[in-house]
């Protein structure tokens, strides 16, 4: 008999009423969580319970308090950031890992998908057939460990010193555009290199890294004591979706022998689309590439992957050493348990020690709509972000800031009657965001603020697009039409 006080079971009578109420919060009809802010707090703001109200209770007050005060992010409309509401199998799978693989570790199936749905994406993404890769939380953890494998090699080859054991004494430099995403600087810190270490390479007009500013920076430092660990290119940066040009960069690195890493956080997939195929050419040349599966799969928040060439510096860099609880109960023989052995020792490629069975997850959302599937979607959006531009040119009321690449269109309200058209912008957006139905974010491009629209939900369909543009339309209308009337 099993005197604890949590329900252990029952899955399916629970499950059910958990589906019923997140299929009605699907349907997107209820107000944002703030217009019910007082109604929820209380309800939600008790003490520390003493003693529990068991399972069924706390089941009706997630699905009456906080199931419909949850977050937009998941609206087929909302496009303002680059992650998006889990499709089914993504949830569930999620839910699958949670329940039958906590961890994952061991020789488990959920172990095996973590090697076999790496694979996949090194497949389906033309990466290297050598990479092997390692989950982690997102773009911010992987690029931490595609540097942080930089940082060994760099210190490896070039010193005879071992970084991850013996720590850093020497300056260095890291080579990224400033559309890079601010994770660099921060891996940057963390790894002790110091985000002054980042070293700001000069764009074009579109914000893809000028390789003769690159060539020209390279060369000055040469005569100095920084040491070279990593050029960073973009596949895709979060704010237009500009792909730098990756052959160019890795050819450069290669000569200089420096790490190449390409930040394929977003923009990755987009290598399935034939129209933009050729702007991925370079990717042979990469040393370690990342890409976010909770952006364009489909895959709940805190799915992130690092790609690498030589998953032994992984280990060097990040290896906690043996301890003797866990290796010294393995055994390599005689293996008749899954707990015989940790399978592939991710632990020690990267900075988590326990954590979830992602590959799982990422499997399920592939096995569900195959390459094919992910390549319709990609296509789709991309197509849609075309769409907005196209219509931006058309009226005489609004302006393509940048030509879309990706799935990114920045586009902006114009009107002579108004003299800050970047303030006009910021009222058109907020107003955007408060009807609660098309919610970009704003991007500032060239020191214009421009509308950003990013489509990457499964959810999201043409509709959205054509009612994102026909609401900024009318608002900037009625705010410009206001303006005139005072």
């Amino acid at each position: 008999m099993n005197d604890d006080k949590a329900e252990c079971g029952k899955l399916s009578t629970l499950l059910q009423q958990l589906g019923q109420d997140l299929d009605q919060y699907l349907q997107f009809d209820y107000p944002d969580a703030m217009q019910n802010a007082s109604r929820w707090h209380q309800a939600l703001e008790q003490p520390l319970p003493e003693e529990g109200i068991g399972i069924q209770n706390v089941m009706a007050e997630m699905g009456r308090h906080l199931i419909p005060n949850g977050s937009p992010i998941p609206h087929p409309g909302c496009t303002a950031f680059i992650t998006t509401g889990t499709t089914s199998i993504g949830a569930l799978a999620n839910l699958a890992s949670a329940v039958a693989a906590p961890q994952r570790m061991s020789l488990t199936a959920f172990n095996f998908l973590e090697e076999l749905s790496l694979q996949w994406m090194v497949e389906m993404f033309e990466l290297p057939p050598e990479m092997k890769g390692l989950y982690s939380s997102g773009g911010s953890i992987a690029n931490i460990v595609a540097l942080g494998a930089a940082r060994q090699q760099t210190f490896e080859q070039r010193l005879g010193i071992d970084p991850g054991k013996e720590g850093i004494q020497h300056p260095c430099r890291i080579y990224a555009t400033e559309a890079s995403h601010h994770t660099i600087h921060r891996a940057a810190a963390v790894l002790g290199l110091g985000r002054n270490a980042v070293i700001t390479i000069a764009s074009d007009t579109i914000g893809r890294m000028s390789t003769e500013a690159l060539q020209r920076q390279l060369e000055v430092d040469a005569s100095t004591p920084f040491v070279p660990v990593a050029i960073v290119a973009n596949a895709g940066t979060t704010s237009t979706g500009t792909i730098d040009p990756l052959r160019k960069i890795g050819e450069i690195a290669h000569h200089y022998s420096i790490w190449f890493h390409i930040d394929g956080a977003y923009g990755l997939p987009g290598i399935l689309d034939p129209q933009i195929h050729h702007l991925y050419d370079g990717l042979s040349l990469a040393d370690s590439v990342i890409v976010d599966p909770h952006k364009w799969l489909g895959a709940p928040v805190g799915i992130g992957a690092t790609f690498v060439r030589d998953r032994n510096i992984l280990q060097r860099a990040f290896t906690q050493e043996a301890t003797d609880y866990l290796e010294g109960s393995m055994t390599n023989n005689d293996i008749q348990h899954s707990m015989d052995n940790l399978g592939v020792p991710y632990s020690d490629f990267g900075l988590e020690l326990s954590a979830p069975s992602r590959g799982a997850v990422v499997w399920a959302l592939i096995r569900e709509i195959g390459k094919t599937g992910l390549r319709e979607r990609v296509c789709r959006h991309n197509a849609m972000a075309r769409h907005i531009a196209k219509r931006a040119h058309a009226h005489p009321n609004l302006e393509v800031v940048q030509e879309p690449t990706l799935s990114i269109c920045c586009f902006r309200y114009i009107t002579n009657e108004w003299a800050n058209l970047n303030e006009l912008n910021q009222r058109i957006h907020r107003q955007l965001v408060h009807n609660n139905r098309n919610i970009p974010s704003t991007a500032l491009v060239r020191g214009i603020l421009a509308i950003r629209p990013c489509f990457i939900g499964a959810r999201t369909t043409w509709q959205h697009a054509n009612d994102l543009v026909d609401e900024v339309i009318d608002i900037g209308q009625n705010i410009t039409n206001r303006k005139n009337h005072k």
